[in-house]
């Protein structure tokens, strides 16, 4: 009843207000309403025709023969009780054949009839394409910009100041907004654009099977992370307390379970959203999809670690047993997750990158908590959520946008002609691939943006440091340097997955943003070490 819940009231159509439809109208570009249109044009002609005796075929029917046409061409397959196969690539693929696949003629010709003309993606100016960008990444940066005022208060509760270790759990438990969030984001924003969403029974099944698979994920890697901070915190101090380990665990995967799913929600309704309004996802998805979840999911993690140190003495048993009932939810996800076959695939598949990127954002928080625990750096903490979330974000579109272009375009394990050879930073910046201008984009809007989330602190009388230029300087001198190294990453990744045959939507993102984690709070604990022996000492401000 639940699901049936949120499905109805996501479903609900936006009441226009005002002027808010002819704004949403100018970000719009005319290619992707003009593509819509031509989607609800081509399903109705897409259905069933009677024949000479007036028998109408059964849609499922036609559905199943394209279905095991597809099947036959996969690369890399999961066996459903040894009768379907399914590819990684496969559920966000477009319904025609692409580039490079050939099959029987005559089912070729009878499929022709049926399958509207071959669309390719509109183009999008770069006024266009920034105009739907900057309103969400101004949202996601000052979500960042509020989780790291919370964290340099609660970095002073009781909680944090004993149990150091939770700082570790900090960048793994908000990097699952990149791990799970912005992969959610991304798959279902390439399942958009290429059509796979248009039934509203395989719509909702995509949805609930991501939604499925998404709790499983967050409920295992906020138990691996709280692991992960248990090991890291004891290898350099050699102390091992098993209340603290509990305590770390039971908030590490409450903290997961429910941040996951209050941002799956948020989640599918921008998704749904953006494709009834005409906004191109791949621009707004991801960036909305870190907006809240730094302050949601900090905020979460520091209160039940608070209330569970509280309980410690009184109720000892309190963190055990909220532990195990998280827990005991992970098979009910996974039953439900296993009903289709996208989340099934990814149910087996989809552990490398999320486990292997809480390990890299893992060292992060070991940076971090290292950092913090120098009086003379503790101006850091404020400042950590921001620069990594906004590197995580932008990279997250870049991504996803080349994931598109490649369902698109390219069939599995073959790329364009520009992303052959050996990988050189200049191709993604200035090459002739379809993506270099967005990478141009979103590089430019680092340094604005951050000015701006910088005198949003400074205004707000948070953090420790003051603004002074060699701050300013070497600060943006780090952002810019990180994101740089990520939207080069980005271009090499995406191309040498899709070679692979691995689908980038599910692979790339969780690598993507834990380095992006990693990056930003070292650049940032080496930048904060160069301000000190420089000189720019004021590390009482704030308090």
């Amino acid at each position: 009843s639940l699901v049936l819940t949120v499905c109805t009231s996501l479903s609900l159509k936006p009441v226009p207000i005002g002027w808010i439809p002819s704004l949403f109208q100018t970000m719009v570009p005319t290619g992707y309403t003009k593509l819509q249109e031509e989607r609800g044009l081509a399903m109705v002609d897409l259905g069933p025709k009677p024949d000479g005796n007036g028998y109408r075929p059964d849609p499922t029917h036609l559905e199943v023969r394209r279905h095991s046409d597809r099947v036959a061409r996969t690369s890399v397959s999961l066996s459903d009780g040894g009768d379907v196969r399914y590819s990684e690539t496969e559920p966000m693929l477009p319904e025609g054949t692409l580039s490079g696949e050939e099959g029987d003629d005559e089912e070729n010709e009878e499929e022709e009839s049926q399958r509207p003309p071959t669309r390719n993606m509109p183009k999008e100016s770069p006024l266009a394409m920034a105009l739907q960008i900057v309103v969400p990444f101004l949202l996601a940066g000052f979500g960042t910009v509020s989780a790291g005022m919370v964290l340099d208060i609660v970095q002073h509760w009781d909680a944090f100041k004993y149990i150091t270790e939770i700082f570790i759990l900090v960048p793994a438990l908000l990097g699952l907004k990149g791990n799970l969030e912005m992969t959610l984001a991304s798959r279902l924003s390439t399942a958009v654009n290429v059509g796979k969403m248009d039934s509203p029974i395989e719509k909702w099944n995509l949805i609930i099977g991501n939604l499925a698979l998404k709790q499983v994920q967050a409920t295992v890697v906020g138990f691996l992370a709280a692991v992960a901070a248990v090991v890291l915190g004891w290898i350099p101090e050699g102390k091992f307390q098993m209340n603290h380990a509990v305590l770390l665990c039971s908030a590490s995967v409450a903290t997961a379970f429910i941040a996951s799913m209050l941002q799956g929600f948020i989640m599918v309704g921008v998704i749904v959203g953006s494709k009834k309004t005409g906004i191109n996802p791949d621009n707004v998805a991801t960036p909305i999809a870190a907006s809240f979840g730094d302050l949601i999911t900090l905020a979460i993690l520091a209160w039940i670690s608070q209330g569970l140190y509280n309980c410690l003495d009184s109720h000892p048993y309190a963190s055990s047993l909220v532990c195990a009932f998280f827990l005991s939810l992970t098979p009910v996800w996974m039953v439900i997750s296993s009903k289709h076959p996208a989340s099934r695939t990814l149910l087996y598949s989809g552990w490398e990158p999320v486990i292997t990127a809480m390990v890299i954002s893992s060292i992060g928080g070991l940076i971090l908590d290292k950092t913090v625990s120098d009086p003379n750096l503790a101006g850091i903490v404020v400042y950590t959520p921001v620069i990594n979330g906004i590197g995580g974000n932008l990279v997250a579109i870049q991504s996803s946008r080349i994931s598109t272009h490649l369902h698109f375009h390219s069939a599995p394990g073959e790329v364009p002609e520009e992303a052959k050879g050996c990988y050189y930073p200049c191709r993604t910046f200035c090459g002739t691939g379809a993506n270099h201008r967005s990478a141009q984009v979103l590089l430019l809007l680092v340094l604005p943006g951050h000015l701006i989330f910088l005198y949003t602190i400074h205004l707000m009388k948070s953090g420790h440091t003051t603004l002074t230029p060699i701050f300013m300087t070497v600060y943006l001198a780090a952002a810019l340097l990180q994101v740089f190294l990520l939207l080069c990453i980005a271009d090499w990744m995406v191309y040498s997955m899709w070679r692979s045959g691995k689908d980038p939507d599910s692979f790339s993102i969780p690598y993507l943003t834990a380095l992006g984690d990693l990056l930003g709070t070292a650049l940032l604990a080496l930048s904060f070490q160069f301000l000190w022996y420089i000189g720019d000492q004021d590390s009482d401000v704030g308090d």
